[in-house]
């Protein structure tokens, strides 16, 4: 299966370049390096020059016009924390730049079955000297703080001389657009040097922020292959390291330059300097091959389990891969980072942390690495104590809120009413909890994390809500759908909330049945009493609908308000966050992203089909689809509602969002969200896979344009094979013990000897 995507750069420009340093980046879930020329570009260009670590941040202030009660003041901000990836080449005395000279041939690579991007360019001087440059780029699985470049340089048709000047810069800016709300009004350089020296030719640098007070330690080492070079190591006096290497290269040969950096944290590491010096020196003695093969055994590993084939469908296939390749390399692998709505590949929302993980990333994982995927789960629980003094600064005495966008756990959305007022992040959370228990079956994990975030999730709701007569309500807070703010009862909301409440006392009770609550509920100062109220409020939840139009309204209002005209506006008005008012936007019936469709899309037995079905035609009419994250919902709703057609057309602008930049802002970084709701689309959508309390459930289509398609999942800790083709579906188990299915409602059991199959419907 083809996982290499090759781009052949035919003109280099401003307008493109961006989208390229975030198709090409590279990371690991710790540190994330965008994929800029190593030689730079003109300073008037639109370049977003990072380099990055998940979880590492600087305190920055929030201005507010009027500072009212407990308003957001501060945020917290991803960190620009260095850069080694400049290497400059001087050709016979003439600077090497794809915007002087000849280009001859450009192109650059992603190898996702080895780790690692590429270039390839061939390119002629003024002076009419040709060579070949080859660069390859690594953010190791293995060691997650080393980064590498492998800059090989090939002397075509000429003797003579290169310089190559390969910098360390510890002290950079964060990129920044003012006009853009989903980016840093302001460029400013958040770490100042410490310590910067050399050492044995091993640059260093400890960097350190002026609030948070975070350390970062960079080294960069170098090992050069040439018959005949002089060599010297650098520094200026505004701490920039210098590797420069004069060489004498004759025709035909080639050198090769392999730099190393290693980047450690005071977040991870008591003494970041001295650990990063351990790791380069294990690191120098393994060599550069020894990180290549250990990098190839991951990904194999990875795509054992991973996989996702689409046959007669080539495009189609690398674009699903490309997709689950960038949710593995911005997954953090440990704890104390989460996975950000652009991953490690821009500044796009400052490194925040969203719903985004838990809605459309987590299933992926919980379906294909469950083991990293509790490892995500776990970075909730350790910031739950911020998420209840959050819920306590916004007035409500028990419970736990956890922030709208956040890195630490503390809220960093300065525009509450499409931010904090997002109170169904808990539900979110509580969810993707609750589908990791489904798919997994640990009670372990419920009962040492989850069963406490969901309880304490479950007070919030009892505070923020109240029974009304017979029903219990939720007012005043906000939807998935950011162009509808502060309603009652949003239904999307109101339904996450039910199933949480639900949820939090049936896990009480599994604890209970095995002797296992007794700690908790001791920690909790848990009452049956307040148990009984969660049923009560969950059994008598308020879920609005309207009989005239036989549709479920997005909330109580909603249909109360005009419908905005969609084809009367202008293309250029899109996306309309960026061109009117919020309160203009609040006014009519617009929707910026699934919400009510979002609630079918992970309660699919919650209404009747034909309701169902109805309020889908009608949320079509007017949503924008604005958000990334709201054409992968549509696609698993449209094809568990039988629309296979459009659940295929919306797919097909799901997957390729980034890799064809269709938001016209990949330059800032990838949708990570969206690409979970791709995978989500083939797996819920496609293969109508379901996996609730009774059971496995596959209900699998062919869309007309493919042959046929393969994906692998896990359940209950058995590797399971879906093979879809013209004429049949076969479930094959590939690793694990037998489990039981039911495909196309028949309950069949599968073993190593005998697969689940049936005709396809």
């Amino acid at each position: 299966m083809n996982k290499v995507f090759t781009k052949k750069i035919k003109t280099f420009d401003n307008a493109k370049s961006g989208l390229d340093e975030t198709i090409f980046h590279n990371a690991n879930g710790y540190i994330g390096v965008r994929g800029t020329l190593e030689e730079g570009v003109p300073a008037e260009w639109d370049t977003m020059r990072g380099m990055y670590i998940n979880g590492f941040y600087e305190v920055i202030p929030m201005k507010q016009a009027e500072n009212l009660c407990n308003f957001v003041d501060k945020k917290e901000t991803m960190l620009n924390v260095c850069d080694t990836q400049t290497i400059k080449l001087n050709v016979n005395g003439l600077d090497f730049s794809l915007l002087t000279g000849k280009t001859l041939s450009n192109e650059r690579t992603l190898d996702m079955e080895a780790g690692i991007t590429s270039r390839a360019v061939r390119w002629q001087s003024p002076r009419g000297d040709k060579i070949s440059l080859n660069v390859k780029r690594m953010t190791s699985f293995e060691e997650l703080s080393l980064f590498t470049q492998e800059y090989s340089v090939t002397a075509e048709n000429f003797d003579g001389e290169l310089v190559v000047s390969s910098l360390h810069l510890p002290e950079v800016y964060n990129y920044s657009d003012p006009n853009d709300p989903r980016l840093a009004a302001d460029s400013e350089q958040f770490l100042h040097c410490i310590t910067a020296d050399i050492k044995d030719s091993i640059s260093y640098t400890v960097t350190e922020t002026a609030v948070s007070k975070l350390r970062c330690a960079v080294l960069s080492a170098h090992a050069l292959d040439a018959k005949r070079s002089r060599v010297c190591v650098s520094k200026t006096d505004d701490n920039t390291f210098i590797y420069n290497a004069v060489i004498h290269i004759n025709k035909g040969e080639t050198i090769t330059l392999t730099k190393y950096t290693i980047i450690t944290d005071s977040l991870r590491f008591e003494d970041p300097l001295k650990t990063g010096f351990d790791k380069l020196s294990a690191v120098l003695k393994n060599g550069i091959a020894y990180y290549y093969e250990k990098q190839r055994r991951y990904l194999t590993d990875f795509w054992s389990k991973a996989m996702m084939e689409i046959q007669n469908d080539n495009e189609m296939s690398l674009a699903v891969n490309f997709n689950m390749y960038q949710l593995l390399q911005s997954a953090t692998k440990d704890s104390f980072g989460n996975i950000a709505a652009k991953g490690l590949s821009g500044e796009g929302y400052e490194g925040h942390y969203f719903w985004d993980t838990e809605m459309f990333m987590l299933p992926f994982f919980v379906l294909t690495n469950p083991r990293l995927a509790k490892q995500i789960l776990k970075y909730r629980y350790q910031t739950l104590d911020k998420a209840r003094e959050n819920a306590r600064l916004l007035g409500h005495k028990k419970g736990a809120l956890f922030p709208w966008r956040t890195i630490t756990g503390v809220e960093c959305s300065g525009y509450y009413p499409s931010g904090t007022c997002q109170y169904h992040i808990d539900g979110d959370i509580a969810y993707a909890i609750i589908n990791y228990y489904l798919v997994t079956g640990d009670l372990d994990f419920i009962k040492d994390y989850g069963a406490e975030i969901l309880l304490e999730s479950a007070r919030l709701w009892l505070d923020v809500g109240f029974f009304d007569k017979d029903r219990f309500v939720i007012n005043m807070v906000t939807g998935p759908d950011e162009y509808t703010c502060m309603v009652n009862n949003n239904y999307y909301t109101n339904m996450v909330a039910k199933y949480n409440l639900e949820w939090a006392v049936k896990f009480i009770k599994l604890l209970d049945d095995k002797d296992l609550s007794k700690a908790l509920r001791k920690k909790l100062k848990l009452t049956d009493e307040e148990l009984t109220t969660m049923s009560e409020a969950s059994h008598k939840m308020f879920l609005p609908f309207s009989e005239e139009l036989g549709v479920i309204p997005q909330d109580d209002s909603f249909f109360d308000k005009p419908v905005w005209d969609l084809k009367k506006t202008p293309k250029s008005d899109f996306p309309l966050l960026l061109h009117y008012h919020p309160l203009h936007l609040y006014r009519y019936q617009v929707c910026k992203q699934a919400d009510t469709v979002m609630a079918f899309l992970l309660f699919p037995e919650c209404a009747d089909k034909d309701i169902m079905k109805r309020s889908f035609e009608y949320y079509e009419n007017i949503t924008t689809h604005d958000s990334s994250l709201s054409k992968c919902a549509f696609s698993v709703v449209a094809a568990r509602l039988g629309m296979r057609d459009k659940a295929y057309s919306y797919f097909g602008n799901s997957a390729k969002l980034d890799l064809m930049n269709l938001h016209h802002n990949t330059k800032d970084g990838i949708h990570t969200a969206n690409m979970g709701g791709c995978y989500m689309s083939v797996v819920y959508g496609f293969a109508g896979l379901s996996i609730t309390e009774e059971g496995c459930f596959l209900n699998p289509f062919l869309p007309d344009k493919w042959e046929g398609y393969t994906f692998k999942f896990g359940y209950m800790g058995s590797v399971l094979k879906v093979e879809v083709d013209q004429t049949n579906v076969k479930i094959s188990l590939e690793d694990g013990d037998d489990v039981s299915v039911n495909l196309y409602g028949k309950l069949q059991k599968i073993t190593k000897k005998t697969p689940a199959k049936a005709p396809l419907q």
